[in-house]
């Protein structure tokens, strides 16, 4: 007796791995998608519309400053009791500022540098100052408002 011939081709290696790749690719999107902002902010800064309360100012060293990284806020103190925010956002590629040393906000992706008083570009690639905010103090805490 002769065995019928097969009526649909078994799936091929080649065909399951390229599937597979779809399904994965596809999940990758959606996972990106996710992580998105929905307010759908250009990216210059942080994405608060009101003011944004930081916690004490006494987190902020004179002569230095906090990177507000969730935030994507640095608050500096350039003289005692002078506070000063600006969008921790380079100006340069859009790397989140990682730390305030040697009196300079420093971005760790291209090393732009940028002046704790007023934000002003100090050494490059960076080619304009970091946007400033408004900041105050109330009741010992910092508030920012993003321009």
């Amino acid at each position: 007796m002769s065995e019928a011939p097969e009526t649909s081709p078994a799936t091929s290696r080649r065909t399951l791995l390229c599937g597979a790749a779809a399904v994965l690719a596809a999940g990758g999107a959606v996972a990106v998608t996710g992580c998105s902002s929905s307010s759908g902010s250009s990216g210059s800064g942080s994405t608060a519309k009101g003011p944004v309360d930081l916690g004490p100012a006494s987190a902020v060293p004179e002569g230095g400053g906090t990177v507000f990284r969730e935030q994507k806020i640095v608050v500096t103190q350039p003289t005692a009791g002078q506070y000063k925010a600006f969008s921790a956002k380079c100006t340069h590629a859009g790397c989140v500022v990682d730390q305030v040393k040697n009196a300079q906000i420093q971005c760790p992706c291209h090393g732009s540098r940028f002046g704790i008083a007023d934000g002003a570009v100090q050494d490059g690639p960076a080619p304009t100052p970091l946007p400033a905010y408004t900041v105050t103090v109330e009741g010992g805490n910092l508030k920012v408002t993003p321009s």
